[in-house]
């Protein structure tokens, strides 16, 4: 009975060890998706504003999902050097959720990417024609259409339709230079034509946003798929740690 007792220790040992490492992997994986989550707020959220019908939390969903993985990772390195059972089966069960919601969140996101270029799409055009200059949506074209040197959907000629431009003409936030474009220029489509970004911002915008959720989905995947080397290390480690407190007994 001693000798397999001394047998298990050094396999204890490693078991603790690899999950320690695998914790704090963990742990540094919270503090990416934390940090991904502020970035899409900061950066992203003009882009979800007109591509959300409604507001959308995704970027408040990514910073409290991180923010729990900071602390269960604390909580698995805590679990693993006491050593206790239950601990890490509490862990390997918070593991296995992790994996299942970040598993659904990343096919869902895969299989409705198309659903999200038509909301943009739809949501883009009633932005234009609703624009005021003032609210938030405008403000989002407005920026949409500065920080990508785009105008219009397809073309600057999208705006004409708008009830906008028949009172002030195409927006400035369209003009290649802003201190060569007046009212008067930006309300006769044919002089406007020479002051304005001919690029439309729709296939600009659905290209920006694929580039970057590709890299969200790819962290997302990677993470989810890190769990089951978790899981399984946790579920191991308690399972020879019980073992070796009833050979103990």
């Amino acid at each position: 009975m001693a000798s397999r007792r001394m047998e298990t220790k050094p396999v204890i040992t490693c078991l603790k060890t690899l999950l320690i490492i695998y914790s704090f992997v963990f742990w540094i994986t919270g503090v990416i998706l934390l940090a991904v989550g502020v970035w899409g707020k900061l950066t992203l959220g003009t882009y979800i504003s007109l591509i959300a019908e409604n507001s959308t939390n995704a970027p408040y969903v990514l910073i409290g999902t991180g923010t729990t993985i900071i602390v269960f990772g604390l909580f698995g390195c805590f679990a693993t050097c006491r050593g206790s059972p239950w601990m890490l089966k509490l862990y390997a069960m918070f593991l296995s959720l992790v994996f299942l919601a970040e598993l659904v969140a990343g096919i869902s996101g895969f299989v409705f990417r198309h659903e999200i270029k038509d909301t943009f799409l739809r949501t883009y055009t009633e932005a234009i024609q609703n624009y005021n200059k003032n609210d938030e949506r405008s403000h989002a074209v407005d920026n949409v259409q500065e920080s990508l040197s785009c105008c219009g959907i397809q073309s600057y000629t999208n705006w004409s339709t708008s009830p906008y431009f028949f009172k002030y003409g195409i927006p400035t936030s369209c003009c290649m230079n802003s201190s060569d474009c007046n009212t008067q220029d930006l309300r006769n489509m044919t002089m406007a034509a020479t002051k304005v970004n001919q690029k439309g911002c729709y296939d600009l915008v659905t290209s920006f946003m694929e580039t970057n959720m590709g890299i969200i989905a790819g962290v997302a995947f990677g993470i989810a798929f890190s769990q089951l080397i978790g899981m399984l290390l946790a579920c191991c480690l308690s399972r020879f740690i019980t073992a070796n407190q009833y050979e103990m007994v």
